[in-house]
């Protein structure tokens, strides 16, 4: 895999992590236990993209599955 698409995969994490909406509990814990696996399932997502995609339709591969993983770590995690 290539410094490029790692890259791409760990910035679409972060940037969909900031898109947190607030939790109803107010311990830290709960809230970095939804932002990890936020960020978390972007990551798996990114990285099953990029194994499954080749050519120029894997960089379309690795944003789907960044952005279904992190929709997926998200609903786990956060409540």
């Amino acid at each position: 895999m290539s410094k490029g698409t790692i890259t791409l995969i760990l910035a679409g994490g972060l940037a969909l992590s900031g898109c947190q909406s607030a939790t109803t509990s107010s311990t830290r814990a709960g809230e970095f236990g939804c932002i990890a696996g936020t960020v978390g399932g972007a990551v798996v997502g990114g990285v099953i993209g990029a194994t499954i995609g080749s050519g120029t339709g894997q960089l379309w591969a690795v944003g789907s599955g960044a952005t279904l993983g992190a929709a997926g770590g998200n609903a786990l995690t956060c409540y």
